[in-house]
């Protein structure tokens, strides 16, 4: 008798040592046209009035959206465990004043 029961398909993601390490981002600039949403992930630095854009992430509107639901849930999971995360609609989109003082040679 044949096994007609259906297992979820395994996906087998191969994790390399120097992507494993991360990049630290703290500002996150999306836009997008009609194919694709761009998500380029920026580390801004202290006293520096430059930033740079460490990786950017291209994706199709559909993967965005999945992505989206992805990270509420993972927010909501957070949430529950560690108390609630501040930055929602009423904080400003990125701060820009680290409160360190300037370098002095």
């Amino acid at each position: 008798m044949a096994d007609n029961s259906k297992q979820p398909n395994k996906l087998n993601i191969e994790l390399p040592e120097e992507v494993a390490e991360g990049t630290y981002s703290n500002l996150a600039v999306i836009s997008h046209s009609q194919s694709e949403f761009i998500i380029d992930f920026v580390r801004m630095v202290p006293n520096v009035p430059k930033a740079k854009v460490k990786s950017r992430i291209i994706m199709t509107p559909e993967n965005a959206k999945r992505f989206l639901s992805a990270m509420a849930d993972n927010i909501k999971k957070f949430e529950g465990q560690f108390g609630a995360v501040n930055g929602g609609k009423d904080t400003a989109p990125f701060p820009m004043n680290f409160n360190t003082p300037k370098g002095e040679a």
